[in-house]
């Protein structure tokens, strides 16, 4: 291929490509992908939720650890 044709080629593919519109969705297309950004917000935020709520159960059993083995040093070595 010369040199010559290669740049008709190059120059008849861009020209291809700048007239083609770009596709437009249809009412029904456009809704499935506002449905389809909506799920994947609330996706998003259940696992916020559900991180955020297993790291406050973490502390909480922690909390609730630590004042377990501290009654049982008090049970076990004040109380006698």
């Amino acid at each position: 291929m010369s040199p010559e044709d290669r740049k008709e080629l190059i120059s008849d593919i861009i020209t291809a490509l700048e007239a083609k519109p770009a596709p437009l969705l249809s009412d029904e297309e456009h809704r499935w992908v506002k449905m389809a950004i909506q799920k994947e917000a609330q996706s998003i935020e259940l696992r916020k939720a559900i991180i955020e709520k297993t790291l406050a159960g973490l502390v909480w059993m922690f909390i609730v650890g630590v004042g377990y083995v501290f009654l049982e040093f008090i049970n076990n070595h004040i109380a006698k």
